[in-house]
Parts: structure tokens; sequence; C-alpha cells
């Protein structure tokens, strides 16, 4: 699959001078696989560690606190609570390091179970860019990251001819089966291959938080735009202000990589797509379902127990989730889940 290696390589038995030529023509490779993609740039090895999302929660959970929407039993709680994390330290292991990987090698791997059921935030998600995507006209449609064709196989019911365009081959294999008369790319946002003024709506949606540059993809979309059509984004949203959580995962190599993502303001959408002539009609910032947890750590949104987190293994936020439950119900309440 082509995950980096976050515990590096062994090159034993070669001399020093080859052992350099290799680390530069392995790391050359990386660079320009990212760089091909377009969706990847200069990003950094991350730490992740369990307990420092657990403190974390307990951080957002006093400030709400500390702003009164709390009492002094909850904030009182919450300190014997983070005591209690602490002196506990070693049992959440040593957590993990994850080196970037592009969109493509990421989304293959999530392919064959993405839009299962349970995946939360689609299921918050669909139903409003549906009812939207059913108010239009029927034209000609790109997905643009349409991933496995959820929302493509959707416009062509409609009766739109539809065109999607992903850089994850496996995405499109299921799109493709999803919808056989399809048009499809394996291609990125920042060089959509059509011509301008070509489409009468252009679809986006959980993929823009993958993009650095925001302003270049809409770019792209108001240029194969026809004048007067439309366009409809979907994008996850972060915990809380810009901070994103990044998807971890451990490729089939056991090397542990991550999908930079980037959680962004409302205004951060206005100010890239107001210069290139888009009018807002509709805003949507449908919120994650509150509390997230019972009191028993069952999922009250699905009713499902979470396994236990295993320590060396990537961080698994729901999972943890249930170590400290009201802090978690508290750091997440009122949180947008995704902006429409």
């Amino acid at each position: 699959m082509g995950y980096l290696d976050a515990r590096g390589r062994s090159y034993l038995g070669r001399s020093e001078a080859v052992v350099a030529e290799d680390v530069r023509t392995e790391a050359q490779r990386i660079l320009d696989a990212a760089a091909d993609s377009g969706w990847i740039t200069d990003t950094p090895v991350i730490y992740q560690h369990p307990l420092a999302y657990l403190l974390g929660l307990e951080g957002i959970a006093l400030l709400r606190a500390f702003s009164g929407l709390y009492d002094r039993d909850f904030t009182l709680a919450r300190l014997r609570e983070i005591q209690a994390l602490l002196d506990s330290a070693e049992e959440f292991g040593d957590g993990v390091e994850a080196r970037p990987i592009t969109t493509c090698e990421g989304y293959d791997q999530w392919a064959p179970f993405y839009d299962e059921p349970g995946n939360q935030l689609l299921d918050i998600e669909q139903p409003i860019v549906r009812e939207i995507l059913d108010s239009l006209p029927v034209g000609v449609a790109l997905d643009a990251a349409c991933g496995t064709g959820r929302h493509t196989a959707h416009l062509a019911s409609l009766g739109h001819q539809v065109i999607g365009v992903d850089t994850s081959r496996e995405m499109l294999a299921r799109a493709r089966d999803k919808v056989p008369d399809g048009e499809f790319y394996e291609e990125d946002l920042h060089d959509v291959p059509l011509p301008d003024d070509s489409v009468d709506l252009v679809v986006c949606a959980i993929g823009l938080a993958h993009l650095e540059d925001l302003g270049q993809a809409l770019a792209e979309f108001v240029r194969v735009l026809r004048p007067n059509g439309h366009l409809v984004i979907s994008d996850s949203r972060g915990l809380i202000g810009d901070i994103g959580l990044p998807l971890v995962r451990v490729g089939p190599d056991g090397g542990i990589g991550y999908m930079p993502t980037y959680a962004r303001l409302a205004s951060d959408y206005l100010a890239a797509a107001l210069p290139l002539g888009l009018q807002v009609r509709r805003c949507e910032e449908p919120k994650t379902p509150s509390p997230l947890l019972g009191d028993d750590g069952v999922t009250l949104y699905d009713g499902v127990r979470l396994p236990d987190p295993v320590p060396g293994d990537p961080p698994s936020i729901w999972s943890l989730h249930e170590l400290a439950i009201e802090a978690t119900n508290a750091a997440w309440r009122g949180r947008p889940a995704a902006i429409i």
C-alpha cells in the first residue's frame, strides 16, 4: 500500500554510501508520490498519545465549566479524573508516531467499508446534501472527490448525467460499480479534467478538508461550472476551532500513517468563495448528537459499546471516550459535525 514505516528501515550489510543513496531514493519516491497526488504537502510526523486526547477533552470540559455551563461539583470531578488518568498513564502505552500518507493510500484502504452503516458523519451530512440536490435542476453533474459514489448514484437516480473525480482507485472502483453509466476520472481537485463551462452542478462532499489550498479547488469548480450553475459543498468540522483530528491507520506493512486534515472556520470557506463570484444560498452546520455516551459507556447514537483501546495501536478516540464519559459529553456538546 505504500504506507510509511514509522519504525524506520534496516539496511544491514550495505555500505554507508549505498545506505544514504537508498534513503534518498526512498525519500524522493515518497515526495514525488505526494506531489503527484496534489493532496499532501510539507506535513510533519505527528505523535498521538491516548492520554493527551483524554486530557484535551478534560480541558475543554473545564473551560465550559469555567464559562458557567457546569457547576462546582462537575469541575472538581474533572480535576479528580485528571489526577486518576495521570496516575494510570503507564496503562496507555507510549502512544504512536505517524507519518503523512496520501489520500490515495488512505482511502484505498478505507474504501471497502467507508460508507457502510455506522459512519455517523455521513449519516448526518447525507440527508441535508440530498435535500439540496433534490431541489436543483437536472443537468450535467460533477461529483468531485466522489469516493465510493454515494452522491454520484443519487445524482444519477435524479436523472443527471454524472461525472466522478477522485484520487483513490479503490474508491472509484466502487463508484463505477454503483453507477456503471457514469464517467469517472482518477484525478485530483486541483486539475479537474473537464473543459470550462461544462457542468451545471458540482458536488464536493467531505473532501476539501484534505486540501491545504481551498481557493485553488474552488477556482476549478467555478471554471467548469456554467453560468448560474450550482456548487454544493460539505465538509467535516474539527473538535474545536481549527483543531482537526487526522485519521491514523496501520497499513498492511505495519507502518502507521495519517491523512492530514485542515479544520476550517465558516469564514474560511467564504473568504475563498466570494472573490470567485459565488453567492451563498444556504449554510447548515448540523451538530454532533449529544450526549455521545450513556452513563454505562454505550454510544447512544447506535447503542454499541466499542472495544477497549489497545496500547501501542493508533488511538481510537471513540474507544477512549468511555474512560472519561462526562468530559467527553461536555467537550463534544453542541459541536457541529459538518458544514454544508
